[in-house]
């Protein structure tokens, strides 16, 4: 979504803000781990050497990142069009409804090439219609879409518990989860691409998914940039009244935007469900609706730095769980304050520093102006 700041280079915009904001972040995790009594240095060697020094780490830190890569083009598209969605986390629930019926009804008799076309349609179709209600509230009757889409969120949540009690269970089966899938509802994982390069993944649930994502980043990329659709979108995004003056149908762009976001979202079900667990539980989405807003902000919205944000929040939480094994100290509480602290001034602080850059900047522009003139 477009701010109020002067016109910045793009790689000030898109790489050094982002990069003075991340640097802070971790600047100030430091100070807390020095405060617990550990050395800052290494624990930022284990975080790293954890996530990237292994194909293992590796695939842990590119699975996660497939999570945050989909929520986080989630919640692209709808900032593009002027929207903050925060539903990410109830549309990847609800997405989750269309995965494991795809996998139920289907993995005893199709390969999972089949299956996996049919629950990426029902994880789109389902993540959708949850997005749709909200969009419809604020399109037509002026409902605010952060407070219908975090509600939806805790009826997502309340829902996948009922259907998981009632619907998915087997019949004598104590816990709220479905039975395994069969092959025919199981992603391949993706342990030929790290071996090009003679890594071994291990037990990394590192699967299809994960090409999934980068398509989808892919398909966002010419949607916003590259079609009319997409301008729209953007140009109810920078200025809605100038939108609406142009002819523009301000309620059919909300709508679909929000649509395409939350489809986005629910394709996220796919990695846990039938990339990792082979079964839907609860709390399969594990707050990565919320870190994907995160993920969009330090982005930028665009899904190359979606990506790159990705796979940092995918190194802070597989180096996260390295550094509360190898540091006892540093439990796995702090580690939720360190990826805090990212998603802090990722996020919510994210233009900080950005008066003071543009100042910068302008100073350094005036002085060549000058020193050209007095050429």
């Amino acid at each position: 979504m477009s701010t109020p700041f002067a016109k910045l280079p793009g790689w000030v915009e898109y790489a050094l803000i982002p990069l003075v904001n991340l640097a802070v972040a971790f600047l100030v995790a430091g100070i807390v781990v020095v405060f617990v009594g550990e050395n800052p240095l290494e624990a930022a060697r284990i975080m790293i050497t954890g996530a990237f020094g292994s194909g293992e780490g590796i695939g842990f830190t590119l699975y996660y990142a497939t999570y945050f890569i989909f929520t986080g083009l989630a919640v692209a598209v709808a900032f593009h069009a002027g929207l903050f969605n925060i539903g990410a986390e109830g549309q990847a629930y609800v997405g989750g409804i269309g995965v494991a019926a795809a996998c139920l009804t289907f993995d005893h008799t199709m390969p999972w090439y089949l299956v996996f076309v049919l629950a990426s349609l029902g994880s789109m179709a389902f993540g959708a219609l949850w997005a749709l209600i909200p969009a419809w509230l604020q399109a037509y009757r002026g409902s605010h879409i952060v407070i219908t889409t975090i509600m939806f969120n805790y009826i997502a949540s309340n829902l996948m518990l009922y259907m998981l009690l009632n619907v998915f269970k087997p019949l004598g089966q104590m816990a709220a989860q479905s039975r395994t899938f069969e092959p025919g509802g199981q992603l391949p994982k993706l342990d030929w691409l790290l071996s090009i390069f003679g890594l071994d993944i291990g037990g990394a649930p590192f699967n299809f998914s994960f090409l999934v994502a980068l398509a989808a980043a892919f398909v966002v990329w010419v949607l916003i940039w590259r079609t009319r659709l997409g301008y729209e979108m953007r140009t109810m995004g920078f200025q809605p009244h100038a939108a609406r003056f142009a002819g523009m149908k301000s309620k059919r762009v909300v709508v679909i935007a929000m649509l395409i976001s939350g489809a986005l979202a629910g394709l996220m079900a796919l990695n846990p469900i039938m990339g990792d667990q082979y079964r839907i539980q609860q709390d399969f989405v594990g707050g990565a609706g919320f870190v994907g807003i995160a993920v969009a902000l330090m982005g930028r919205s665009h899904p190359v730095g979606i990506v790159l944000a990705a796979i940092l929040f995918g190194m802070l939480y597989q180096g996260g769980a390295e550094l509360s094994f190898d540091m006892p100290e540093i439990t796995r509480d702090m580690i939720v304050v360190i990826q805090g602290l990212v998603i802090l001034f990722a996020g919510a602080l994210e233009h900080m520093f950005r008066p003071a850059i543009t100042a910068f900047f302008a100073r350094l522009g005036k002085s060549r102006s000058e020193a050209a003139a007095g050429a």
